[in-house]
Protein backbone atom coordinates (compact mmCIF):
# COMPACT_ATOMS: atom_id res chain seq x y z
CA UNK A 1 0.00 0.00 0.00
CA UNK A 2 0.69 3.82 -0.30
CA UNK A 3 2.67 5.50 2.50
CA UNK A 4 2.90 9.01 1.10
CA UNK A 5 3.44 7.78 -2.06
CA UNK A 6 5.66 4.80 -1.56
CA UNK A 7 4.53 1.36 -2.06
CA UNK A 8 5.35 -0.74 0.93
CA UNK A 9 4.83 -4.49 2.13
CA UNK A 10 4.43 -5.28 6.12
CA UNK A 11 7.14 -7.68 6.21
CA UNK A 12 9.79 -8.57 3.16
CA UNK A 13 13.25 -10.43 2.56
CA UNK A 14 15.82 -8.06 3.59
CA UNK A 15 18.71 -7.32 1.07
CA UNK A 16 21.18 -9.37 2.71
CA UNK A 17 18.98 -12.57 2.06
CA UNK A 18 19.02 -13.83 4.69
CA UNK A 19 17.13 -11.82 7.72
CA UNK A 20 13.67 -10.32 7.60
CA UNK A 21 12.65 -6.78 7.69
CA UNK A 22 8.64 -5.53 9.16
CA UNK A 23 7.49 -2.40 9.94
CA UNK A 24 7.32 -2.72 13.89
CA UNK A 25 3.91 -1.81 14.58
CA UNK A 26 4.30 -0.88 18.37
CA UNK A 27 6.05 2.18 16.92
CA UNK A 28 2.81 3.26 15.64
CA UNK A 29 1.24 6.02 14.97
CA UNK A 30 3.98 8.63 16.40
CA UNK A 31 6.87 6.61 14.20
CA UNK A 32 7.92 4.72 10.94
CA UNK A 33 10.54 2.34 12.15
CA UNK A 34 11.56 -0.93 10.30
CA UNK A 35 12.72 -3.95 12.71
CA UNK A 36 15.20 -6.41 11.25
CA UNK A 37 14.52 -10.27 12.09
CA UNK A 38 17.86 -12.61 12.17
CA UNK A 39 16.79 -15.22 13.89
CA UNK A 40 13.36 -17.59 14.75
CA UNK A 41 13.22 -16.27 17.99
CA UNK A 42 13.41 -12.71 17.05
CA UNK A 43 10.25 -13.61 14.32
CA UNK A 44 8.86 -15.23 17.97
CA UNK A 45 8.90 -12.24 19.84
CA UNK A 46 8.07 -9.95 17.39
CA UNK A 47 4.57 -11.85 17.43
CA UNK A 48 4.41 -12.07 21.01
CA UNK A 49 4.96 -8.44 21.51
CA UNK A 50 2.58 -7.03 18.24
CA UNK A 51 5.50 -5.72 16.34
CA UNK A 52 3.47 -7.46 13.53
CA UNK A 53 -0.15 -8.15 14.42
CA UNK A 54 -3.58 -9.66 12.31
CA UNK A 55 -3.92 -13.21 11.76
CA UNK A 56 -2.35 -13.18 8.28
CA UNK A 57 0.54 -11.01 8.69
CA UNK A 58 1.32 -13.54 11.97
CA UNK A 59 1.10 -16.67 9.80
CA UNK A 60 3.15 -14.57 7.28
CA UNK A 61 5.85 -13.67 9.84
CA UNK A 62 5.81 -17.57 11.54
CA UNK A 63 6.70 -18.50 7.53
CA UNK A 64 9.87 -16.65 7.70
CA UNK A 65 10.69 -17.40 11.52
CA UNK A 66 10.44 -21.21 10.08
CA UNK A 67 12.93 -20.01 7.39
CA UNK A 68 15.37 -18.54 9.28
CA UNK A 69 15.71 -21.65 11.74
CA UNK A 70 16.20 -23.40 9.09
CA UNK A 71 19.25 -20.98 7.83
CA UNK A 72 20.22 -21.54 11.33
CA UNK A 73 19.73 -25.29 11.85
CA UNK A 74 18.10 -27.70 8.95
CA UNK A 75 17.56 -30.65 11.19
CA UNK A 76 14.32 -32.44 11.30
CA UNK A 77 14.84 -31.41 15.36
CA UNK A 78 14.88 -27.69 14.73
CA UNK A 79 12.28 -27.77 12.45
CA UNK A 80 9.82 -29.51 14.78
CA UNK A 81 11.38 -27.19 17.37
CA UNK A 82 10.57 -23.83 16.19
CA UNK A 83 7.32 -24.72 14.88
CA UNK A 84 6.52 -25.25 18.62
CA UNK A 85 7.71 -22.64 19.67
CA UNK A 86 6.58 -20.08 17.13
CA UNK A 87 3.06 -21.89 17.57
CA UNK A 88 2.71 -20.87 21.67
CA UNK A 89 3.10 -16.92 20.40
CA UNK A 90 -0.32 -16.29 20.16
CA UNK A 91 -3.45 -18.80 20.51
CA UNK A 92 -6.00 -17.30 18.93
CA UNK A 93 -4.89 -16.78 15.28
CA UNK A 94 -5.71 -19.80 13.37
CA UNK A 95 -3.13 -18.65 10.49
CA UNK A 96 -0.20 -19.08 12.55
CA UNK A 97 -1.77 -23.13 12.99
CA UNK A 98 -2.26 -23.06 9.20
CA UNK A 99 1.44 -21.84 8.14
CA UNK A 100 3.17 -23.46 10.68
CA UNK A 101 1.35 -26.57 9.45
CA UNK A 102 2.18 -26.38 6.13
CA UNK A 103 5.61 -25.66 6.68
CA UNK A 104 6.27 -29.01 8.96
CA UNK A 105 4.79 -30.78 6.12
CA UNK A 106 6.40 -29.07 3.06
CA UNK A 107 9.66 -29.20 4.76
CA UNK A 108 10.06 -32.49 6.57
CA UNK A 109 9.89 -33.86 3.19
CA UNK A 110 13.18 -31.61 2.00
CA UNK A 111 16.49 -32.78 2.44
CA UNK A 112 17.88 -30.76 5.10
CA UNK A 113 20.98 -28.96 3.25
CA UNK A 114 18.11 -28.01 0.71
CA UNK A 115 15.42 -26.94 3.93
CA UNK A 116 17.26 -22.93 4.30
CA UNK A 117 16.30 -22.04 0.33
CA UNK A 118 13.08 -24.48 0.29
CA UNK A 119 11.49 -22.78 3.55
CA UNK A 120 12.30 -18.82 2.37
CA UNK A 121 10.47 -19.69 -1.42
CA UNK A 122 7.44 -21.33 0.75
CA UNK A 123 7.79 -17.84 3.16
CA UNK A 124 7.82 -15.76 0.10
CA UNK A 125 4.80 -17.86 -1.95
CA UNK A 126 3.06 -17.05 1.84
CA UNK A 127 3.13 -14.03 1.50
CA UNK A 128 1.88 -14.16 -2.31
CA UNK A 129 -0.87 -15.80 -1.86
CA UNK A 130 -2.05 -13.28 1.10
CA UNK A 131 -1.50 -10.37 -1.28
CA UNK A 132 -3.76 -12.55 -4.13
CA UNK A 133 -6.31 -13.40 -1.57
CA UNK A 134 -6.98 -9.78 -0.43
CA UNK A 135 -7.12 -8.06 -3.53
CA UNK A 136 -9.90 -10.70 -4.53
CA UNK A 137 -11.48 -10.18 -1.49
CA UNK A 138 -11.40 -6.06 -2.13
CA UNK A 139 -12.87 -6.85 -5.59
CA UNK A 140 -15.92 -9.01 -4.40
CA UNK A 141 -15.86 -6.25 -1.26
CA UNK A 142 -16.02 -3.12 -3.33
CA UNK A 143 -19.51 -4.26 -5.18
CA UNK A 144 -21.57 -3.97 -2.36
CA UNK A 145 -19.70 -0.71 -1.71
CA UNK A 146 -20.58 -0.21 -5.41
CA UNK A 147 -24.14 -1.02 -4.53
CA UNK A 148 -25.08 0.95 -1.67
CA UNK A 149 -23.52 4.21 -3.46
CA UNK A 150 -25.78 3.88 -7.01
CA UNK A 151 -28.23 4.71 -4.18
CA UNK A 152 -26.48 7.58 -2.81
CA UNK A 153 -26.89 11.19 -4.05
CA UNK A 154 -24.07 11.90 -6.57
CA UNK A 155 -20.99 12.41 -4.68
CA UNK A 156 -22.43 11.37 -1.13
CA UNK A 157 -20.31 9.26 0.51
CA UNK A 158 -20.47 5.24 1.61
CA UNK A 159 -20.60 5.38 5.41
CA UNK A 160 -17.96 1.98 6.06
CA UNK A 161 -17.89 1.23 10.33
CA UNK A 162 -14.79 -1.06 11.02
CA UNK A 163 -13.52 -2.38 14.13
CA UNK A 164 -9.66 -2.47 15.08
CA UNK A 165 -7.16 -2.91 12.18
CA UNK A 166 -8.15 -4.90 9.53
CA UNK A 167 -6.01 -3.50 7.19
CA UNK A 168 -3.02 -3.27 4.94
CA UNK A 169 -0.60 -3.95 8.46
CA UNK A 170 -2.84 -6.88 9.60
CA UNK A 171 -1.77 -8.54 6.54
CA UNK A 172 1.29 -8.56 3.69
CA UNK A 173 -0.23 -5.95 1.76
CA UNK A 174 -4.53 -4.55 0.94
CA UNK A 175 -5.68 -5.33 4.12
CA UNK A 176 -8.73 -7.83 4.22
CA UNK A 177 -11.79 -5.52 5.58
CA UNK A 178 -9.96 -1.87 4.31
CA UNK A 179 -9.71 -4.13 0.89
CA UNK A 180 -12.76 -3.24 -0.43
CA UNK A 181 -12.47 0.38 1.04
CA UNK A 182 -9.14 1.16 -0.56
CA UNK A 183 -10.63 -0.31 -4.43
CA UNK A 184 -13.28 1.72 -3.95
CA UNK A 185 -11.70 5.07 -2.87
CA UNK A 186 -8.73 4.41 -5.55
CA UNK A 187 -11.54 3.33 -8.32
CA UNK A 188 -13.57 6.62 -7.39
CA UNK A 189 -16.71 6.13 -5.49
CA UNK A 190 -16.84 8.34 -2.62
CA UNK A 191 -16.13 6.35 0.77
CA UNK A 192 -16.11 7.29 4.60
CA UNK A 193 -14.81 5.82 7.33
CA UNK A 194 -15.74 5.38 10.85
CA UNK A 195 -12.85 4.49 12.88
CA UNK A 196 -13.25 2.83 16.11
CA UNK A 197 -10.57 3.56 18.72
CA UNK A 198 -10.48 -0.30 19.58
CA UNK A 199 -9.77 -0.12 23.32
CA UNK A 200 -6.90 -1.36 24.92
CA UNK A 201 -4.70 -1.16 22.31
CA UNK A 202 -5.89 1.54 20.25
CA UNK A 203 -5.50 -0.35 16.63
CA UNK A 204 -7.87 1.31 15.15
CA UNK A 205 -6.90 5.10 16.29
CA UNK A 206 -3.01 3.94 16.15
CA UNK A 207 -3.05 1.83 13.16
CA UNK A 208 -6.27 2.04 10.47
CA UNK A 209 -6.45 5.76 11.13
CA UNK A 210 -2.65 6.16 10.20
CA UNK A 211 -2.84 3.70 7.23
CA UNK A 212 -6.39 5.30 5.61
CA UNK A 213 -4.72 9.10 6.55
CA UNK A 214 -1.73 8.55 4.76
CA UNK A 215 -3.27 6.60 1.95
CA UNK A 216 -5.75 9.56 1.89
CA UNK A 217 -9.10 7.70 2.64
CA UNK A 218 -11.63 10.29 4.12
CA UNK A 219 -12.01 9.30 7.68
CA UNK A 220 -13.18 9.72 11.10
CA UNK A 221 -11.98 8.19 14.70
CA UNK A 222 -14.57 7.48 16.67
CA UNK A 223 -15.01 5.91 20.46
CA UNK A 224 -15.96 2.17 20.73
CA UNK A 225 -18.78 2.94 22.07
CA UNK A 226 -19.87 5.28 19.82
CA UNK A 227 -21.05 3.20 16.91
CA UNK A 228 -24.86 2.16 17.73
CA UNK A 229 -25.47 5.78 18.33
CA UNK A 230 -24.27 6.08 14.70
CA UNK A 231 -26.29 3.83 13.67
CA UNK A 232 -29.49 4.51 15.05
CA UNK A 233 -29.25 8.22 13.32
CA UNK A 234 -28.62 6.91 10.51
CA UNK A 235 -24.89 7.47 9.59
CA UNK A 236 -23.63 3.92 9.09
CA UNK A 237 -24.35 2.84 5.40
CA UNK A 238 -22.47 -0.70 6.48
CA UNK A 239 -20.04 -2.47 8.77
CA UNK A 240 -16.89 -4.32 7.75
CA UNK A 241 -14.62 -5.91 10.15
CA UNK A 242 -12.03 -8.68 9.92
CA UNK A 243 -11.68 -12.07 11.84
CA UNK A 244 -8.85 -13.90 13.37
CA UNK A 245 -10.66 -17.20 13.01
CA UNK A 246 -13.96 -18.63 11.53
CA UNK A 247 -15.62 -21.38 12.39
CA UNK A 248 -16.97 -23.82 9.53
CA UNK A 249 -20.48 -22.95 10.45
CA UNK A 250 -20.12 -18.94 10.14
CA UNK A 251 -19.30 -18.05 13.39
CA UNK A 252 -16.19 -15.34 13.83
CA UNK A 253 -13.47 -14.51 16.39
CA UNK A 254 -12.65 -10.92 15.88
CA UNK A 255 -11.27 -8.06 18.46
CA UNK A 256 -13.13 -7.68 21.46
CA UNK A 257 -16.02 -5.08 21.02
CA UNK A 258 -17.10 -6.84 17.73
CA UNK A 259 -19.70 -8.65 18.73
CA UNK A 260 -21.44 -5.02 20.25
CA UNK A 261 -21.18 -3.98 16.93
CA UNK A 262 -22.91 -7.05 15.21
CA UNK A 263 -25.48 -6.18 17.76
CA UNK A 264 -26.17 -2.82 17.65
CA UNK A 265 -25.87 -3.60 13.50
CA UNK A 266 -28.57 -6.35 13.95
CA UNK A 267 -31.32 -3.70 15.66
CA UNK A 268 -30.47 -0.70 13.54
CA UNK A 269 -30.91 -2.92 9.75
CA UNK A 270 -27.10 -2.34 9.06
CA UNK A 271 -25.57 -4.70 7.02
CA UNK A 272 -22.75 -6.64 9.04
CA UNK A 273 -20.08 -7.91 6.78
CA UNK A 274 -16.90 -9.84 7.60
CA UNK A 275 -13.91 -9.62 5.52
CA UNK A 276 -11.92 -12.77 5.68
CA UNK A 277 -9.08 -14.78 3.63
CA UNK A 278 -9.53 -18.73 3.45
CA UNK A 279 -6.38 -19.82 5.58
CA UNK A 280 -8.78 -17.76 8.30
CA UNK A 281 -11.60 -20.87 8.50
CA UNK A 282 -11.04 -23.73 10.96
CA UNK A 283 -13.02 -26.55 9.55
CA UNK A 284 -12.26 -28.27 12.70
CA UNK A 285 -14.64 -25.78 15.15
CA UNK A 286 -18.21 -25.68 14.79
CA UNK A 287 -19.30 -23.56 17.92
CA UNK A 288 -16.95 -20.39 18.36
CA UNK A 289 -18.07 -19.64 21.49
CA UNK A 290 -17.49 -22.39 23.15
CA UNK A 291 -14.38 -23.63 21.21
CA UNK A 292 -12.19 -20.69 20.27
CA UNK A 293 -9.71 -20.08 22.83
CA UNK A 294 -9.51 -16.19 23.50
CA UNK A 295 -6.27 -14.98 24.43
CA UNK A 296 -6.52 -13.32 27.94
CA UNK A 297 -3.46 -10.23 27.58
CA UNK A 298 -2.23 -8.60 30.52
CA UNK A 299 -3.67 -6.25 32.44
CA UNK A 300 -1.32 -3.21 31.86
CA UNK A 301 -2.66 -2.86 28.55
CA UNK A 302 -6.04 -1.66 29.97
CA UNK A 303 -4.54 0.38 33.45
CA UNK A 304 -2.00 1.76 31.31
CA UNK A 305 -1.66 4.38 28.11
CA UNK A 306 0.59 5.61 26.15
CA UNK A 307 0.65 9.08 24.00
CA UNK A 308 2.21 11.99 23.04
CA UNK A 309 2.74 15.09 25.21
CA UNK A 310 2.32 18.71 23.42
CA UNK A 311 6.00 18.99 24.69
CA UNK A 312 6.53 15.85 22.18
CA UNK A 313 7.40 13.17 24.42
CA UNK A 314 6.15 9.44 24.75
CA UNK A 315 4.80 8.56 27.75
CA UNK A 316 3.45 6.05 29.68
CA UNK A 317 0.35 7.04 32.37
CA UNK A 318 -1.67 5.14 34.59
CA UNK A 319 -5.49 5.27 33.72
CA UNK A 320 -7.46 3.05 36.65
CA UNK A 321 -7.66 3.55 40.27
CA UNK A 322 -4.90 1.90 42.55
CA UNK A 323 -5.45 -1.48 43.79
CA UNK A 324 -8.81 -2.05 40.62
CA UNK A 325 -8.32 -5.66 39.54
CA UNK A 326 -8.27 -5.50 35.32
CA UNK A 327 -9.42 -8.13 33.02
CA UNK A 328 -8.04 -8.25 29.42
CA UNK A 329 -10.00 -10.16 26.63
CA UNK A 330 -8.86 -10.01 23.59
CA UNK A 331 -11.41 -10.79 21.32
CA UNK A 332 -14.32 -11.61 21.12
CA UNK A 333 -16.79 -14.20 19.42
CA UNK A 334 -19.88 -12.66 17.23
CA UNK A 335 -22.57 -15.57 16.29
CA UNK A 336 -23.20 -16.54 12.36
CA UNK A 337 -26.68 -15.20 12.60
CA UNK A 338 -25.66 -11.79 13.01
CA UNK A 339 -23.49 -11.67 10.19
CA UNK A 340 -24.72 -10.75 7.29
CA UNK A 341 -22.23 -12.42 4.86
CA UNK A 342 -18.40 -13.34 4.98
CA UNK A 343 -16.34 -11.90 2.08
CA UNK A 344 -13.86 -13.93 1.04
CA UNK A 345 -11.53 -14.61 -2.24
CA UNK A 346 -14.04 -17.11 -3.73
CA UNK A 347 -17.17 -14.28 -2.84
CA UNK A 348 -19.23 -13.32 -0.88
CA UNK A 349 -20.67 -16.44 1.38
CA UNK A 350 -23.58 -16.76 3.49
CA UNK A 351 -22.51 -17.27 7.40
CA UNK A 352 -23.71 -21.35 7.74
CA UNK A 353 -21.97 -24.79 7.01
CA UNK A 354 -22.84 -25.22 3.40
CA UNK A 355 -22.24 -21.94 1.93
CA UNK A 356 -18.65 -22.18 3.52
CA UNK A 357 -17.94 -25.84 2.34
CA UNK A 358 -19.42 -25.35 -1.03
CA UNK A 359 -16.68 -22.52 -1.52
CA UNK A 360 -13.95 -24.38 -0.10
CA UNK A 361 -14.58 -28.06 -0.55
CA UNK A 362 -10.78 -28.76 -0.84
CA UNK A 363 -10.25 -27.51 3.01
CA UNK A 364 -12.83 -29.23 4.28
CA UNK A 365 -11.44 -32.96 2.17
CA UNK A 366 -8.01 -31.62 4.18
CA UNK A 367 -9.97 -31.54 7.66
CA UNK A 368 -11.51 -34.65 7.28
Amino acid sequence: MNVDGKKYRTIWLAEDGGSVEIIDQTKFPYAFEIARLHTMEDAAHAIRVMQVRGAPLIGATAGYGVALAMRADPSDANLHAACSALLETRPTAVNLHWALDKARKSLIQVAPENRAAAAFTLANDICDEDIAINMSIGMHGMELIAAISRLKREGEPVNILTHCNAGWLATVDWGTATAPIYMSHDGGIPVHVWVDETRPRNQGAFLTAWELGHHGVPHTVIVDNAGGHLMQHGEVDIVITGTDRTTATGDVCNKIGTYLKALAAKDNNVPFYVALPSPTIDFSLSDGVSQIPIEERSGLEVSQMTGRTEAGAIETINIVADGSEVGNPAFDVTPARLVTGLITERGVLEPNRKSIADAFPERVKMSA
